[in-house]
């Protein structure tokens, strides 16, 4: 792999573009453990749990709503790095929590997870 490659690949990284190629071909193992680390070190679970919604829909909705979708991975993962917004069961609309770490393989981890349930 070239260096010109590389870069490339990086700057696609930090805008969520060029997950889209890796989304569900990711052959790395999943650490549930970690993931479900990251995700209470966050608060993520004060909002969704795996099977039951929250204010937040449960993760094994989030899986069936992606499921087989090219673009899972980057779109989740660009809704937990950036911000957007998240809709509320009673309709109001915030700024979703950015995870607290620049660790892309942590993310994707978390997000492999989410998406394997």
């Amino acid at each position: 792999m070239s260096n010109s490659t590389t870069i490339k690949q990086l700057l696609c990284i930090a805008s969520a573009a060029a997950l889209f190629t890796f989304s569900a071909s990711s052959s790395a193992a999943i650490d549930v453990e970690a993931a479900k680390s990251l995700a209470r070190a966050n608060n993520c679970f004060k909002c969704h749990s795996e099977s039951k919604d929250k204010d937040g829909p449960a993760y094994q909705k989030v899986a069936a709503k992606y499921k087989g979708k090219a673009d899972a991975e980057a779109r989740l993962i660009t809704h937990v790095t950036t911000g957007e917004k998240a809709k509320f069961p009673d309709g109001h609309e915030e700024d979703h929590k950015i995870i607290k770490t620049k660790d892309m393989a942590e993310i994707k981890n978390l997000i492999g997870w989410i998406l394997s349930l």
